[in-house]
């Protein structure tokens, strides 16, 4: 399982951004917790398509869920499209996905 959350900073203590499309990075974090991947988000700034786009990358990186403080309906539709599960959360990136992959074993 890979977990994905947008955030501004690019480290797992981050607080989530509530802006799922436009956040500055993604964290990608694996089913223990750990950090596997971060990326630089690039719908972060410009025009239209950022919820699509950036459901994209991370479909096709093999993510199945994706954190955010809030997603634009555009992007949970990319995002349900996809198969790709969307939790809204609040606080740090790795205490959110702590409590997804506690609740799941």
């Amino acid at each position: 399982m890979k977990i994905a959350v947008a955030v501004l900073d690019d480290n797992e203590n981050s607080e989530i951004s509530d802006k799922a499309g436009r956040a500055p990075y993604y964290l990608i974090f694996d089913e223990s917790g750990n950090v596997i991947e971060k990326i630089s988000n690039p719908f972060s700034v410009g025009g239209g398509g950022a919820g699509f786009g950036i459901a994209k990358i991370l479909s096709d990186k093999g993510v199945d869920i994706v954190i955010s403080a809030n997603f634009g309906p555009n992007m949970e539709s990319a995002l349900n499209s996809r198969g790709l599960k969307s939790y809204r959360m609040t606080g740090k990136a790795k205490e959110a996905v702590l409590r997804i992959v506690g609740n799941k074993k």
